[in-house]
């Protein structure tokens, strides 16, 4: 009998987890919501480039083409990378496009018995039992709706798409009472660029946001509109931007995506030499921390626009917050083009936003909330049991816990691709897609579930320790080799993926480091 499975996403990691369920013999389905692949980068705008220099973010398998010159390829030259990895490795044909997953439900077995299992799934093991998932998948086009079974589920659904955050508004304070344009950026991202060049053209845009995209959309509106209609950009929390160039991204690669980093910081599991290690190298952690913020200072004009962040830039890092500024942000500033204010509260009223400290009103004709996702509602909205969403996530104040972050404990054959953030999401998403084709394919045995359990919260309580209150995001940056190097061990592999004791300890790792890992 063939093996099922059903991959949720065609973004970066289900092009991944597809690839490497073919590779192992699997026929996979793979379900997405839209018309063509690239997950996020399908709901990008146009003028976005990578934060990832291209040695870090590609296949470990397939390299950029030599015609890729731009140390941050840009939105465009990352879709075509997408669809020629897709085309080379035939993965096409496995792919249903306008195929939105609506709901998953496990059919065959009681919550009893699985409340009793010591095993997860009862047998350890992907395959070989009655239960199957039920995938409900609704036809964008024309909302028919067709249910698919399978014995093993991977979600690649990701973090930052499908479910947006938008602020909560006292009544009569909300978009209701404003006579302009409200919109969330995804839906600003998805415009195809002459509606999108409509939309903001000699309009005054107010964005909600302090991030990436709220940078990103600010200097498209700059350079749309110049400074007769400038752009205003509200911020609650000011983070540390990088400027793109190419020293940005050695700083980061050397300072803190290194082995030697990581002796820096405290890991989970660590053995207690590696903590005391850690303890005794703070001072160090802290004086890079330092460095760069002083370069930073004195580089750009943070504190003259109010930009400045007030927590470190190694808290920053550490919880994945970390972004490269647009080409010229800062001249668009200078010359008036982009206005930056900073609030912690803010409301509408009929001509555009109230914000602390300021009598007027900003007058504006659209604004646009570039304010995030719920990427964990997302994940737990999509089971149909009350049980799984529980266990996925059972309170404001919890996180998704996962066994090696791919596998929940309590939720049997189903394995999630691509949630936890890192700097470097590719490299690690075609990790875990070859650890979970190790799995799949019968060369890897799971711990019990009390084990498993053991293990993920273990590493949830770490993730919560060192991000804070930005813990949703599930960065785990700080730990990535740590937590590669446990996925190596466990499929057989050296993790020492580097040639020389110094050139291992020094040198960035990049996802060519693991190509070929399981054939080695």
């Amino acid at each position: 009998m063939e093996k099922q499975i059903v991959i949720i996403g065609a973004g970066a990691s289900g092009l991944l987890a597809c690839k490497y369920a073919l590779n192992i013999g699997l026929n996979p389905i793979v379900f997405e919501a839209e018309d063509r692949i690239g997950g996020v980068w399908s709901h990008t705008l146009e003028s976005t480039r990578l934060q990832n220099t291209k040695e870090i973010f590609q296949f470990s398998d397939f390299p950029w083409p030599p015609s890729i010159t731009d140390t941050y390829p840009t939105h465009t030259q990352v879709m075509e990378y997408f669809e020629s990895y897709a085309q080379h490795f035939n993965l096409f044909p496995c792919i249903k496009f306008n195929s939105k997953v609506i709901g998953i439900d496990y059919v065959g077995v009681s919550v009893e018995e699985m409340e009793s299992w010591a095993l997860w799934g009862g047998t350890g093991k992907p395959f070989g039992t009655e239960a199957k998932w039920h995938v409900e998948v609704q036809d964008t086009k024309n909302g028919s709706i067709q249910v698919f079974h399978t014995e093993f589920v991977v979600l690649c659904v990701g973090q930052f798409s499908g479910l947006p955050n938008i602020p909560e508004f006292l009544p009569n304070k909300g978009p209701e009472v404003f006579k302009g344009k409200v919109m969330h950026s995804e839906d600003f991202s998805a415009l195809n660029n002459s509606t999108a060049a409509e939309l903001i053209k000699t309009k005054r845009v107010t964005i909600v946001g302090s991030h990436k995209t709220a940078a990103d959309i600010a200097a498209e509106c700059a350079n749309a509109n110049g400074v007769k209609y400038p752009c205003t950009m509200i911020q609650r929390n000011a983070h540390w931007f990088l400027p793109s160039d190419k020293l940005s991204g050695l700083l980061l690669g050397f300072l803190y995506f290194n082995r030697f980093s990581e002796f820096l910081v405290h890991k989970p599991g660590e053995t207690f030499l590696l903590s005391f290690v850690a303890t005794m190298l703070s001072p160090l952690r802290w004086g890079i921390s330092k460095l760069i913020e002083t370069y930073l200072r004195w580089n750009l004009p943070l504190k003259k626009y109010g930009m400045l962040p007030k927590i470190s830039f190694l808290e920053d890092v550490s919880a994945c917050q970390i972004a490269m500024l647009p080409d010229k942000f800062y001249d668009r500033v200078e010359e008036g083009s982009i206005i930056i204010k900073n609030s912690q509260i803010l409301s509408f009223c009929e001509e555009g936003l109230i914000i602390d400290g300021e009598n007027q009103p900003i007058e504006t004709d659209v604004v646009i909330f570039a304010t995030g996702f719920k990427g964990d509602e997302k994940l737990r909205n999509i089971f149909e049991s009350p049980v799984f969403q529980n266990n996925i996530m059972g309170s404001p104040t919890s996180t998704v816990s996962l066994y090696r972050q791919i596998i929940h404990p309590r939720v049997p054959r189903l394995a999630i691709i691509g949630y936890n953030e890192n700097f470097s999401n590719l490299g690690r998403s075609e990790i875990k897609s070859v650890w979970l084709s190790q799995f799949l394919d019968g060369n890897l045995e799971l711990p019990s579930i009390r084990d498993m359990e053991k293990e993920a919260n273990m590493w949830a309580d770490h993730i919560k320790q060192v991000t804070g209150r930005y813990f949703r995001r599930a960065c785990i940056s700080n730990s990535s080799i740590w937590y590669t190097d446990q996925l190596c061990r466990d499929m057989g592999c050296n993790p020492r993926r580097k040639k020389g004791f110094l050139v291992d300890l020094f040198i960035p790792y990049a996802p060519t480091d693991y190509a070929g890992l399981t054939s080695k």
